[in-house]
């Protein structure tokens, strides 16, 4: 399936992958990696001047990311911000009197801080009266826990009212409780919204408001339909006003309202279609003009970004190579200690987006061979893979931008042929029985 691309994905080294590294890892572990790396990478091993070059420049990034990584104050940075976030400026004064975990509480506090400005301003309750000029408002507001903020509000005017009310908003939910008190309006709501955790943000609610205007209960859903755009409907049942369908459409910065009235009167059928039909037709939508819509705009959008992202994929596929080339004698004498007594060998290696036999003409655009970059990481007779997208191993790169991809690795253990396939960004340890070719089949 194919994802959009952030800018992030195509600037960011991963400083964790180039070392083949557990973001966990100890500084041992890191000296041990950066270790095997300056050794296959060293300029002086290499005497032809294009691989010394080559070899230089990746030596450099080696010796790059060590530094960030081995130095607590800028690991801490570069695991909450990334590689951007060592070129933020105001680190200098931060970095040597905080320790990691005091900059990873200065980041959470801020993003509490913005949090709570960001759910005040969402949940805060607006009472409005159309026609009449609105007179001078009040509002106290205070933060009972992380996601609880409690409204007490004021009014005074033509329509005097007070308003209490407690606002919980949380990851999978929004609960709200309110009692107002005034002239002539005075009513009792509770509301409860549940958020489901898709790609389409889509949310179920149900309230009930009664006062001295009557009882209402309303009930609906939304669910974003595109980009910029959600569609919600809610059905209306109260007394006396009867049933109505509220359909809302928010475009943008633009929000329009279908209000539908149905009856005056709390009839099971006018209910019954007021909630059966807009689901019907949202779904025959969904299928017949949003969907295909959808899937074509986001193919389009993907091939602009592998369109813009082809410079940088080049260059990662150019240095990919360099990287190959330099490993070549490295990965000889691995073979060579590893055949004397029977150990790993990579046979053969691929990466990238593995396709049908209907497709195979495309499959080399798809795939690339890692078979001497992955034999270049075998230490005595182990291959070990962090929990990484494998496109930041030294000699690896990303030829399907955006689309998901997988690690296919034949290998000899024992003179006894294995086979084993995983995910891009799953952890992968060989030799394993279970990878075990079974001949006999």
């Amino acid at each position: 399936m194919a994802t959009a691309l952030s800018e992030e994905e195509l600037d960011n080294e991963d400083y964790y992958s180039l070392l083949n590294v557990r973001r966990e890892a100890s500084s041992e572990e890191l000296k041990a990696a950066y270790r095997r790396l300056c050794m296959l990478y060293h300029p002086d091993k290499h005497r032809d001047p294009e691989l010394k070059s080559q070899a230089e420049r990746l030596f450099n990034l080696v010796h790059q990311a060590y530094e960030v990584l081995s130095d607590p104050q800028t690991r801490a940075i570069y695991d909450i911000y990334g590689k951007r976030g060592l070129e933020m400026e105001g680190w200098e004064v931060v970095e040597r009197r905080r320790t990691p975990a005091e900059i990873r509480e200065e980041f959470e506090r801020l993003q509490r801080e913005r949090e709570e400005r960001r759910l005040q301003q969402r949940t805060n309750p607006k009472f409005s009266s159309r026609g009449i000029r609105p007179g001078l408002t009040t509002v106290l507001a205070r933060n009972l826990d992380k996601n609880t903020v409690g409204y007490l509000q004021w009014r005074w005017g033509i329509q005097s009212a007070m308003n209490t009310s407690i606002v919980r908003d949380t990851k999978t939910s929004h609960f709200t409780v309110a009692l107002q008190l005034g002239i002539p309006h005075s009513f009792a709501l509770i509301s409860y919204q549940h958020k489901f955790q898709d790609d389409d943000q889509t949310r179920v609610k149900g309230s009930l408001k009664a006062g001295f205007f009557g009882t209402v209960v309303e009930y609906g859903a939304e669910r974003k339909i595109s980009r910029h755009s959600v569609l919600g409907a809610a059905v209306s049942v109260g007394v006396p006003q009867g049933v109505s369908l509220k359909v809302k459409l928010n475009r943008a910065s633009q929000t329009y309202f279908f209000p539908i009235h149905l009856t005056d009167q709390l009839l099971p059928s006018a209910m019954f279609y007021a909630t059966v039909g807009p689901l019907v037709v949202y779904f025959a939508m969904h299928r017949l003009i949003i969907k295909p819509y959808l899937r074509a705009q986001k193919e389009k959008e993907l091939e602009k970004q592998r369109e813009s992202a082809a410079t940088d994929v080049l260059q990662k596929k150019q240095e990919a190579e360099s990287a190959v080339r330099l490993m070549q004698e490295s990965v000889r004498r691995i073979i060579e200690a590893e055949e004397s007594r029977m150990g790993l060998i990579i046979v053969n290696a691929w990466y990238g987006k593995f396709v049908n036999d209907k497709s195979r003409k495309s499959e080399k655009v798809k795939v690339i061979d890692v078979t001497v970059p992955l034999q270049c990481l075998v230490k005595d007779s182990k291959l070990i893979l962090t929990e990484a997208s494998k496109a930041g191993l030294p000699g690896f790169y990303d030829p399907c931008v955006g689309e998901e991809k997988n690690l296919k690795v034949l290998y000899q253990f024992r003179g006894v042929l294995h086979q084993v396939m995983v995910l891009d960004s799953e952890a992968l340890r060989i030799p394993k029985q279970s990878h075990r070719i079974d001949t006999d089949g």
